[in-house]
Formats: C-alpha cells, sequence, structure tokens
C-alpha cells in the first residue's frame, strides 16, 4: 500500500502497519484516550519558526500544526480500529494567538465528542480563568513557562522559571473552587527531581486539593537516572497523575508502573511530535532522537538499512508501556487503564466545581 500523509513530513507506510500488526494490535484496547495532544488551525500562528528557532532544540522542527480535521484523519489512520476520542489543547506560545486558538479547539472539541484544556496567560485575572472555565467542553488549563514572555529565538528562556510564575495563585484558587484539570509542564533543567519543583508540586496538592494534576511527559523524565530522581520522591501522592506523553523510554514506562502504578498513568502522545518517524537512544541523563528526516538535529545518521526500519515514535512510546506492562505482568485492565479509562475517570470528575 502506498504512503498515507499524515502532518508536515510525517507519513503512515507498510513499516507503520506492520509494526502496529506485530507488536500493538493484539494488545491496544477497544478505546483509546489521548490525553496530551496539541490541536490548532495553522491561521493562529502569528510567527514564523525560524531558522534560528529551528536549531535552538528539536521539537522546534516539529511545529506543524495539525487543525481538527486533520487530527481526526490521522487518528483514523495510526490506531486502525480503536475509538479515540482527545483531550486537547493548542500550542502554549506567544507565537501563537491565544484566545482565538483556545476557541477553536474548544469548539472543534466539542463537534467530536472530544475534551479540552485552554492555554493560560499567567497575566490573566482570576476571572478570565473562571470564564474559560465555564464554557462547554473545558476541563481544565495547560499553563507552560514559555507563556511568561515571548523569546524569539527559542523556546527555553524562562525554563528556570518556578511553577508559580507560570501557574499563579490567583489561577490556582480558581482551578481549585472549580475542581479543575492541569496538565502540568514541569520547568528546570534538573527535570521533575529538581527540588524546587519537587516542593513546588507537593505545595499545589497541598493548598490545591481539588485540583487533578497531571504530570505531562512523566515530568519530563525521559531517561531512567531522571525517572528515579523525580518519580520516586512523588510515588506515595495517590492524588497525583502522570501524563506518558514523549516518553519513548520502556525503562522509564516499566519504573512508573512499579512505583507509581497503572491507576495513575495517563496514555498522551503529544502529537503531532510523535509522528516523527525514528527511535531515541539515552546516555546516562541525556538522549538523542534517531530519524530518517534531514532536521538540523539529525546530525548523527543511522545506516540507510536500520533507518528503513524506524516505525512513528508514537508506536515506540506505546510499545514501551506495553513492554513495561508486561514485565511487571500487567495484562488487558491495566492497559485500558492506562490508555484509556483513567482518563475517562478523571475527565468525567474535571471541573464540576
Amino acid at each position: 500500500m502506498s504512503a498515507v500523509p499524515l502532518v508536515g513530513p510525517h507519513v503512515y507506510t507498510d513499516v507503520d502497519r506492520a509494526f502496529w500488526e506485530e507488536h500493538l494490535e493484539a494488545w491496544a484496547p477497544p478505546a483509546i484516550t489521548d490525553a496530551h495532544v496539541h490541536v490548532l488551525d495553522p491561521e493562529y500562528r502569528l510567527e514564523t519558526i525560524t531558522e534560528e528557532m529551528k536549531r535552538s532544540y528539536w521539537v522546534m522542527e516539529l511545529q506543524d500544526m495539525q487543525d481538527a480535521p486533520t487530527t481526526e484523519r490521522c487518528y483514523q489512520t495510526v490506531f486502525p480500529g480503536r475509538r479515540v476520542s482527545c483531550l486537547c489543547f493548542g500550542w502554549p506560545s506567544l507565537g501563537c494567538e491565544i484566545e482565538g486558538g483556545n476557541e477553536y479547539v474548544r469548539t472543534e472539541a466539542l463537534a467530536r465528542g472530544w475534551r479540552s484544556l485552554a492555554v493560560v496567560r499567567p497575566s490573566w485575572r482570576a476571572e478570565q480563568v473562571d470564564w474559560l472555565l465555564s464554557l462547554p467542553g473545558v476541563k481544565g488549563v495547560k499553563p507552560y513557562y514559555a507563556m511568561i514572555s515571548l523569546d524569539r529565538s527559542g523556546r527555553d528562556r524562562h525554563i528556570e522559571a518556578s511553577i508559580f510564575d507560570y501557574l499563579p495563585h490567583h489561577q490556582l484558587e480558581v482551578l481549585d473552587q472549580r475542581r479543575a484539570w492541569v496538565t502540568l509542564h514541569v520547568p528546570k533543567a534538573g527535570r521533575l527531581g529538581h527540588p524546587d519543583n519537587l516542593r513546588e508540586v507537593r505545595e499545589i496538592r497541598r493548598r490545591y486539593p481539588h485540583i487533578t494534576v497531571v504530570i505531562a511527559h512523566l515530568g519530563r523524565c525521559y531517561t531512567e537516572p531522571h525517572a528515579l530522581q523525580g518519580l520516586l520522591p512523588l510515588a506515595e501522592d495517590e492524588g497525583l497523575f502522570f501524563d506518558t506523553s514523549a516518553v519513548v523510554n520502556a525503562d522509564v514506562h516499566r519504573l512508573a508502573l512499579r512505583h507509581i502504578g497503572p491507576n495513575r498513568l495517563l496514555y498522551g502522545s503529544d502529537n503531532p511530535v510523535l509522528y516523527l518517524r525514528g527511535r531515541r537512544q539515552t546516555h546516562g541523563t541525556s538522549y538523542v532522537n534517531r530519524t530518517s528526516l534531514p532536521f538540523h538535529f539529525n546530525r548523527d545518521r543511522e545506516p540507510a538499512e536500520v533507518e528503513a526500519r524506524y516505525t512513528l515514535m508514537m508506536y515506540e512510546d506505546l510499545k514501551g508501556i506495553r513492554d513495561g506492562c508486561e514485565a511487571l505482568g500487567y495484562g488487558p485492565a491495566e492497559a485500558e487503564a492506562i490508555l484509556h479509562g483513567n482518563a475517562e475517570r478523571l475527565l468525567a470528575a474535571a471541573n464540576t466545581g
């Protein structure tokens, strides 16, 4: 069969079909909820991604936006025979129109039976956030440190910020009153295990106990050392949840499953980013993304016969979850919880205040 276009340069090929059939078809449940997916019509982008920005960080080269119809079409392709729902939000970037983008995501999600989060600026008043949460279909918010101020050279000017610099207390108070959902991308080069992050996450849980706090990307713990530093100190808080988005590492998934458990993990793709074809290799606390595409970050290419076997990173991510489940003796019930049930249970209770 011919390749099927996905988003930007990404396509779906016979290699991907074969990978799905061999590794995922029998394991993935009939219904899947992607709890971390970016949806936005490109018309809401205000600034062009420059070459300087692309060279600054690998994700900046994967900023091809997917609108809602494209997302729906792609998921019919990459999740064959599954009923797929999304918890979606736009691009948390001041290079995008935030207010219009939020409304686009909300209305398009409602039309498809999906749910959405609103991207928020830390400067917004409590009343603005409360109004956003009053809109049908909005379950919570997606804060991000890049929303503090615009950096035209990249995205990490504010990476060492406090969580409260981009998710301030006056907004947290509203979120707590509303019993809303927060997908929290933690800052710091040290990732979730940085002492400030651990202290501030615990403070949020203590002061705002009615918020559904979902730590994105397993706290950006893409390597096992970072997972040991970040996940274990928070493992005993049974009211804290984690999405698995962009964690292409079976060892990290296994560690999260062992210490956090399958009932607090939510599948997320981080698409369209993980439509990238390739694999991730880790070295201590660092990692490198291998791909067959000629991006700036792809300097050290693997042999052509190796690249020919690359599949979508989202499939490598799912296989890592499956491998972690099987290593710990988890079966269909746990797979269903991670890929569907946990998110649906939390979404049903979110923003009901």
